[in-house]
């Protein structure tokens, strides 16, 4: 794949998003050589300004044209938009990182974790990268490093995952029923008598109420029974580790969390786990920070996958359980985003 130039220019298509506008502080904190940033989004947000740093940016309409000039396309867009305007983009000549899901599966589209398969960055014949979901991420970041040591054989998931995974609407539902269920008299007591749903309007971001309740489906209900979470988690899982037949299952779980997505994660290894190795490996392993108690608040605003409650399993001296949780919208979305960038430059 070819490089950027040194110093290139970028534009950041979606800037005016919940992760659009964390891309923007990112490649401002941690100083990306960028000669210009342009904030690009649809026409409704035409006339507006975005921050980077402390200098408001115009935004630009996705239009014609407006890659004419620009090294590096950082989108985070709906799938439909990604998958018009990524090989536009490609076409003008800049290399697109996709946060989306719509290139993820393409066998010509590398699907990277840089900390787990950087070298996959060489496969990308069209010019376009796909950064994975925000769930696998924090979850591939331990398991890359486990799976070089003991050999992985099988995954079970259960994820726990943010309102704001499901975007600014999907806070703002929570925000709301939270806000509603605080103003009601006998609060409490309605929810332990199942009252509460009853005072709540019916949900939009989420097929059940979340405030106050964990809702057993994230994403899209597919044919077999599974989401499109759970089959994104375990299909991009599989690309990112080169690992085409690893067993692996998941039930995606949507929580009453702002940011930080958790899994619960059971893995099986070809070698007998030893669990002083094991926690030595994950110490040293980039992108992971081992901790007593790893949770969604603990990750917000950090750059790493948290990773404790590590122990064997009790009947499977070769299975090791382990949570872990991650920023969805850092790591999860705009910085894995940015580090392939900075693996792209020249070195």
């Amino acid at each position: 794949m070819r490089r950027l130039p040194a110093r290139p220019v970028v534009a950041v298509v979606g800037a005016t998003g919940v992760v659009g506008r964390v891309m923007l502080d990112i490649l401002h904190e941690r100083a990306f050589p960028a000669a210009e940033v342009v904030p690009v989004a649809s026409a409704r947000s035409a006339g507006r300004l975005v921050a980077y740093g402390d200098v408001p940016l115009p935004v630009k309409v996705l239009d014609e044209g407006v890659f004419d000039g620009v090294d590096l396309v950082l989108l985070d867009t709906p799938d439909d938009v990604a998958r018009t305007w990524a090989p536009v983009a490609a076409a003008a000549g800049a290399i697109v990182v996709d946060n989306s899901a719509a290139w993820r599966m393409d066998d010509d589209v590398p699907l990277v974790c840089p900390e787990v398969n950087a070298a996959a960055l060489e496969g990308a014949v069209k010019g376009i990268v796909a950064s994975p979901n925000c769930t696998t991420l924090g979850v591939v970041l331990p398991l890359g490093a486990l799976h070089l040591r003991f050999g992985l054989e099988k995954v079970v998931v259960s994820s726990y995952q943010s309102a704001s995974g499901a975007g600014r609407g999907g806070v703002e539902e929570l925000s709301d029923q939270v806000a509603k269920l605080a103003g009601e008299p006998g609060a409490v007591e309605a929810l332990a008598s199942g009252r509460a749903r009853h005072l709540l309007p019916a949900p939009s971001a989420f097929p059940a109420p979340l405030a106050y309740n964990v809702v057993p489906r994230a994403g899209s209900l597919k044919d077999n029974g599974y989401t499109s979470e759970e089959l994104k988690l375990v299909a991009e899982t599989r690309k990112i580790m080169g690992l085409p037949g690893l067993a692996l299952t998941a039930t995606c779980v949507r929580v009453p969390t702002v940011v930080g997505h958790g899994a619960s994660v059971w893995a099986r290894f070809a070698a007998e786990v030893d669990l002083e190795e094991a926690l030595a490996c994950l110490a040293g392993a980039p992108g992971v920070e081992l901790v007593d108690l790893p949770t969604p608040q603990l990750s917000a605003g950090r750059d790493p996958s948290f990773v404790g409650r590590v122990r064997t399993d009790l009947s499977d001296r070769h299975a090791l359980c382990f949570f872990c949780a991650c920023d969805n919208l850092r790591k999860g979305a705009a910085l894995n985003a940015i580090q392939i960038a900075e693996h792209l430059l020249p070195t």
